[in-house]
């Protein structure tokens, strides 16, 4: 096994499988039973992996696990819940990040490849927690984006999302997403350090 490969899986596991479960689990908890019925509210990554989103995780940085099943029809405030339910992935991608931040700092740990593979944990959280914020099909942020406007003009995103969806592919394929995601992974790291050093 190649040792890039070895030391990058832990955490890009972690990233996937917490982000994803959050979703089934926030859902679960306002109502919707959609993932835990077809075997989602679990921590076992293949549950969870997209193989092309997991390569591209692997080899540009940046990807996408497979998506939890949500019916916004089981939540009793569709647009509030949807919101809810789309923040709790990245959100939990940023609290494990700090997580692995304040582990970092305390200096305990003293194996490099260990530090090296939390490192790359910490990269991985935050690269996806930024990721899917960004308001295009079929991430977490077009769902926010789209639960925040009025009816009327969030059947016209839904509508019109296949184009935003041509967007991000065209981002995605030109590595013009790294010029919008490393400034923000970089200025979340030094957050994280400044609140580490406090």
């Amino acid at each position: 096994m190649n040792l890039n490969f070895a030391i990058s899986l832990p955490g890009l596991l972690l990233a996937i499988v917490i982000h994803e479960f959050s979703h089934g689990y926030a859902a679960y908890l306002l109502g919707d039973n959609t993932a835990k019925e077809s075997g989602r509210l679990t921590l076992n990554p293949i549950k969870h992996i997209d193989i092309i989103g997991f390569i591209f995780l692997l080899i540009f940085k940046f990807g996408w696990a497979k998506p939890v099943p949500i019916n916004p029809i089981n939540f009793k405030n569709r647009k509030r819940d949807t919101i809810i339910v789309s923040l709790a992935g990245p959100f939990s991608n940023f609290i494990i990040a700090l997580a692995l931040s304040l582990f970092l700092s305390t200096g305990s740990i003293k194996s490099n490849l260990i530090i090296q593979i939390m490192i790359i944990a910490l990269w991985y959280n935050l690269m996806l927690g930024i990721f899917n914020l960004l308001p295009f099909p079929p991430l977490d942020g077009s769902k926010i984006l789209a639960s925040l406007l009025p009816i009327k003009y969030e059947y016209m995103f839904y509508k019109y999302e296949r184009y935003l969806y041509i967007i991000l592919i065209i981002l995605v394929a030109t590595n013009l997403i790294d010029g919008i995601l490393r400034p923000l992974i970089e200025f979340i790291l030094y957050l994280l350090i400044n609140i580490i050093l406090r």
